[in-house]
């Protein structure tokens, strides 16, 4: 009898705890900074009440009263007490600050102007994903869109990619719906990965349930907002039919061993660490929870993040400097440790040339680059004089303004061998519209000319997910492109490049290096935004200019030094480019070209990139029909002032 009386007292003695401690905790919940500063010192309350019923979602800083520092640093640290409370790790972020992006307005904008009878059904699928609980808030109410207008007035838009636009995606159609269709659960919950979750305090203090789900660990969670699919529209605007994959990062995904292997989307982009950490402030009484993932959710736009960091007053960036700065250094960590390999897999000279070879290996779990169509990888390589210091060879050269001097108008096109300078391996998709040519009008994408970017290692041709995530032009007719050497077998996630060079009469010790470098933002996608006047694309251009697009070097090899003694003439020596100016190029059956009014041309000749020669023509005229393989050739014209070379590409 008295050991039952003494069990039952200490059960409503801990009873009472918790309810003391639910509603009187530790220390205040902290908000942490929020966009409105009313809101702040609401959420600072002691006694906060919970989130308004009618609302679906809660602010991100009423989550950061207990998920974020922890000034005790008791919670949210690891083994070694360095705070890693999630709250903070993610504010300063592209996820957060989603609706504050200002190339995406721009963009937004320009795709408007393009086609402003669509302006309400553009602004309404864009913000979907940029600003999901904004945007579902307002559809779950009854309107037909939501814009740029209304996220203006809406906080809750402006919070971004926040903890209720992630923690309360239904456990429902994963990985099955896409371009923004998100299917949230309105009943007031937030699903998290632990089991048996300590309720009291979000449960009183935020009107919100949390509960144990391990969907939020599974990739189909990212799916929804990293599948996009547009509608495309010819040149007056009117929808084809067609449509066109313009971000399939999910689906890359899928087609490759990571998901398989179970390394999903937030293996690593929420990296776990194996030690207990606790996870909410205010509760001394709370044990740690293992493993903790971080929520850094790096991607690669370090160019982005450092605009944001720029002009944090201008765009109404809350997060300090401080934390602006580690999410700098987690981008470029995720780019430099994360998404490629390069290696140097042979160096040497034969029968008077320079042939390297490097190999290139995609680590990431989808298609490096991937995500937006602007995202793209470029190879340049110098070599040197080992003694002299001067510079011999120099491919991938960029001027002050970060713009690739060697690259082609339209595009680059696929290499597996290279021979010269202004052959720059570029892996990147290109867009085209109904009639072929480049765009970056998202609206206008009807097909795709080429797709080289890396695939992930295990991506497969014969895959259910090839569908969308191909790869196109070029590249399809790489031998070793995502095929191992010398066994043949796909999915190697790489691809060998292929360099055989000549430097005329250079006898000495030769030394290089090859630098694989990532640009999100290329000058080349932003010029025809910027040739549009208009109020969102001139702020965004002005940030651009001030903050320019200096890419990230995401990988390095250094050659050792090698003795050369390199024949006194080039095989091509003597031969001037840029005389006679050749269009369209790429071209596809026509290919024409302007020559000076004095300059006699008595023959053309069509070579492949190895020298064999394809056709010959005697007096060609300033235009011909041509039928040739899709590929990269070389067209010698025998001219009145000598002969004249130019590299072009047919596809």
């Amino acid at each position: 009898m008295y050991r039952s009386l003494t069990s039952i007292i200490s059960f409503l003695l801990l009873v009472f705890f918790f309810i003391l401690v639910s509603f009187f905790p530790i220390h205040e919940p902290r908000a942490g900074g929020n966009d409105n500063g009313q809101d702040c010192t609401y959420y600072r309350h002691p006694l906060l009440l919970p989130v308004d019923s009618a609302a679906y979602f809660p602010f991100s800083a009423t989550c950061g009263g207990c998920h974020g520092k922890d000034s005790t640093n008791y919670a949210l640290v690891n083994g070694d007490g360095v705070d890693v409370n999630m709250y903070d790790d993610w504010r300063a972020g592209i996820m957060a600050n989603a609706a504050k992006d200002p190339f995406w307005k721009a963009k937004v904008r320009h795709e408007v102007l393009t086609n402003p009878g669509h302006s309400l059904d553009l602004q309404t699928k864009c913000t979907s994903c940029h600003a999901p609980m904004g945007h579902f808030t307002a559809l779950f109410n009854g309107s037909d869109h939501y814009t740029l207008d209304d996220l203006k007035t809406d906080s809750l838009g402006m919070d971004g990619v926040s903890c209720g636009a992630c923690h309360q995606i239904k456990n429902e159609k994963l990985g099955k719906i896409f371009s923004g269709n998100l299917i949230y659960d309105t009943s007031r919950v937030q699903y998290g990965p632990y089991d048996n979750p300590f309720f009291p305090p979000m449960a009183n203090f935020v009107g919100f349930m949390p509960v144990y789900s391990t969907h939020v660990l599974d990739a189909g969670l990212c799916a929804n907002c990293h599948t996009l699919i547009t509608n495309t529209t010819d040149l007056n605007g009117e929808y084809t039919g067609n449509t066109f994959v313009e971000q399939a990062s999910y689906h890359e995904w899928l087609n490759s061993d990571y998901a398989t292997q179970n390394v999903s989307c937030q293996s690593c982009h929420l990296p776990q660490i194996n030690e207990d950490v606790v996870i909410s402030a205010n509760y001394l009484f709370l044990s740690g929870r293992s493993p903790y993932g971080l929520h850094e959710m790096a991607g690669g736009n370090v160019h982005m993040l450092e605009i944001m960091k720029n002009f944090r007053d201008v765009l109404g960036i809350k997060a300090g400097e401080d934390l602006q700065n580690k999410a700098i250094k987690a981008t470029k960590e995720m780019l430099q440790n994360k998404a490629l390999q390069l290696s140097l897999d042979y160096y040497d000279t034969v029968e008077g040339k320079l042939h390297i070879r490097l190999f290139l290996k995609n680590l990431a779990g989808h298609k490096f680059p991937s995500g937006y169509p602007a995202r793209r990888v470029f190879v340049s390589l110098i070599l040197q004089d080992a003694d002299l210091g001067d510079t011999l060879f120099f491919s991938g050269q960029m001027n002050d303004d970060f713009e690739l001097l060697q690259e082609n108008q339209d595009y680059e096109p696929h290499y597996d061998t290279l021979f010269f300078e202004d052959q720059v391996p570029i892996y990147e998709l290109v867009i085209a519209d109904v009639e072929g040519n480049v765009t970056t009008v998202l609206e206008r994408a009807d097909h795709a000319l080429k797709d080289n970017r890396l695939p992930p290692v295990g991506f497969s041709s014969i895959h259910p997910a090839y569908d969308t995530t191909k790869i196109i032009g070029l590249a399809l007719e790489d031998a070793n492109f995502n095929f191992s050497l010398p066994a043949q077998v796909e999915g190697s996630g790489g691809d060998y490049l292929h360099y055989n060079l000549e430097i005329p009469g250079f006898t000495g010790r030769l030394t290089g290096k090859a630098m694989v470098y990532y640009q999100s933002i290329p000058p080349k996608w932003v010029k025809p935004l910027f040739s549009l006047d208009d109020s969102l694309i001139n702020a965004f251009k002005m940030m651009y200019q001030e903050v320019k697009p200096a890419p990230v070097e995401v990988a390095s090899v250094q050659f050792d030094t090698l003795e050369v003694d390199f024949p006194s003439v080039l095989v091509t020596d003597g031969l001037k480019e840029g005389s006679i100016q050749v269009f369209p190029n790429p071209f596809r059956h026509l290919l024409q070209w302007i020559q000076p009014d004095d300059l006699f041309i008595s023959s053309l000749t069509i070579l492949a990139l190895d020298g064999e020669v394809i056709q010959k023509i005697i007096n060609p005229q300033s235009g011909i029909n041509l039928y040739l393989q899709p590929g990269i050739y070389y067209f010698l014209w025998d001219t009145s002032r000598g002969p004249y070379l130019e590299k072009v590409m047919s596809h």
